[in-house]
């Protein structure tokens, strides 16, 4: 009877203080009737359980319906006349069977040295037993189905930031290339300008030669008509002719004949000449490298990174909403580069101006995102940082500079296992420090409020020089 009366107690509602009805679940674990909870609540005003006043978090309760079932069969128990007849064995209907936990049911008649080691029960108290072992189990795959949900929510949140980042790429692949493709329009249609600057000496060239040429064949010409008409003559007026046109005879004749010119064709080396690479060179004037490419799939949701990958701020406003996948900073405002290094020499510039709160520097590859810790080499952190007007090193100890650098040179030997800071104005040394990398190093950067700096985010570039 004590197992019966706790089963009942077990099937009552704690509010209505009778057998469940509609019964649901909190995330708590304790069970009401759907109808006494929700009134409950609109009494209140307020979603808390009534027994342990912890906040619910389901929007929407679904019937327990093990639990239900097992009030349904609970109750028919009660009613039926006699109460339930006890299960008996095929081979000895007399007698009602035990049970022992974990197999099959028992007859009393069979000695009990053939189950050596088994807790022998009776069928109602297994059936009870192994019912709150279901509705134990009912309560964890609840949770397995609300953690499934929520990693299913996550992945659609995923989905749909990637759909918006193949956009945002799609967008700025065109925006790069048609930069490209105007430069070098503009760059063939100068080519072809040249061409026509050549085309048009080369007419002019070729006009005079031609225009000197057609003057000496009309002097030619009339000397020949003149000679002609000269030779008709005879006697005194031969000569008197042959004396008068004489000189100029003589005088054309001791000239040279117009020779032709050099540059009367088109000089195609001079248009033609490495035309490629020339415009190649001006491209690279044009286009802008960066050694390091931050990847926003890291960059927690405090932070904005700039379509290229190059520049990141914080955000002045709310937060953005990105998904919580494995590789984001979730604690911290912080972002990573997309290429980490495990061998050689990397360096790169990072322009800080005035803005007043930044760590930089390294972080390994399994550096915790998730959590608090500080920028420590023991955290997988090996950083410069500038808070509150002071700068402090790899290991956290406060730097006295003579000026406050506008530009940070990083660099990274993996083989000597040292990183290295300086002002990359005058290259003096800020700080070293000396380490054993085990992992691959990642370029790490934390923003803070930039204030009323200027400098609003912090950009990488290529350093110069070595």
């Amino acid at each position: 009877m004590e197992k019966i009366s706790a089963v009942k107690d077990f099937l009552t509602c704690p509010v209505c203080l009778d057998t469940f009805k509609e019964p649901v679940s909190l995330t708590c674990h304790h069970s009401f009737c759907s109808d006494c909870l929700q009134e409950y609540w609109d009494q209140n005003s307020t979603r808390n359980c009534p027994l342990c006043r912890r906040k619910s978090s389901k929007e929407h309760l679904d019937v327990n319906f093990a639990l239900k079932e097992l009030t349904v069969s609970f109750s028919q128990k009660e009613e039926a006349p006699g109460g339930e007849r006890p299960v008996a064995h095929a081979s000895h209907p007399e007698q009602t069977p035990l049970f022992y936990t974990g197999e099959e049911p028992m007859c009393p008649v069979y000695e009990s040295s053939l189950h050596p080691g088994h807790k022998v029960v009776t069928v109602d108290s297994g059936v009870i037993e192994k019912k709150e072992q279901l509705v134990s189990q009912q309560q964890s795959l609840f949770q397995r189905r609300d953690q499934a949900l929520d990693t299913q929510t996550q992945c659609e949140q995923i989905q749909e930031l990637a759909h918006a980042q193949v956009e945002a790429c799609e967008r700025r692949i065109r925006v790069e290339f048609e930069l490209l493709h105007r430069f070098l329009q503009q760059e063939e249609e100068s080519a072809l300008r040249a061409l026509r600057q050549e085309q048009s000496r080369q007419t002019q060239t070729i006009e005079a030669q031609m225009v000197q040429i057609r003057e000496e064949l009309c002097t030619v010409e009339q000397n020949l008509l003149t000679v002609e008409d000269l030779l008709k003559k005879q006697n005194m007026d031969f000569l008197t002719q042959y004396r008068d046109t004489h000189k100029d005879r003589q005088t054309l004749l001791s000239q040279p004949s117009p020779q032709l010119r050099p540059g009367l064709l088109i000089n195609q080396p001079k248009v033609l000449a490495n035309v490629a690479f020339n415009a190649w060179k001006k491209m690279r004037a044009l286009v802008q490298y960066s050694p390091v490419i931050l990847d926003p799939n890291t960059a927690a949701s405090r932070l904005y990174v700039s379509e290229d990958l190059t520049r990141v701020r914080r955000r002045e406003t709310e937060e953005q909403q990105v998904p919580d996948n494995p590789e984001r900073f979730w604690y911290y405002a912080e972002v990573e580069g997309s290429e980490g290094f495990s061998s050689g020499s990397h360096q790169w510039d990072v322009e800080v101006g005035d803005h007043p709160r930044w760590v930089i520097g390294l972080a390994k590859e399994s550096v915790d995102k998730k959590e608090e810790r500080n920028a420590f080499p023991e955290n997988g952190l090996w950083c410069l940082g500038l808070s509150d007007g002071e700068y402090s090193d790899v290991v956290g100890e406060t730097l006295v500079l003579k000026r406050s650098p506008q530009r940070i040179r990083v660099r990274l030997d993996c083989d000597k296992g040292t990183v290295s800071f300086f002002d990359a104005g005058d290259m003096s040394l800020i700080c070293s420090h000396k380490d054993r990398f085990t992992e691959k190093m990642f370029p790490y950067f934390s923003i803070g409020e930039s204030g009323d700096a200027e400098t609003k985010e912090i950009k990488v570039y290529c350093s110069e020089g070595k």
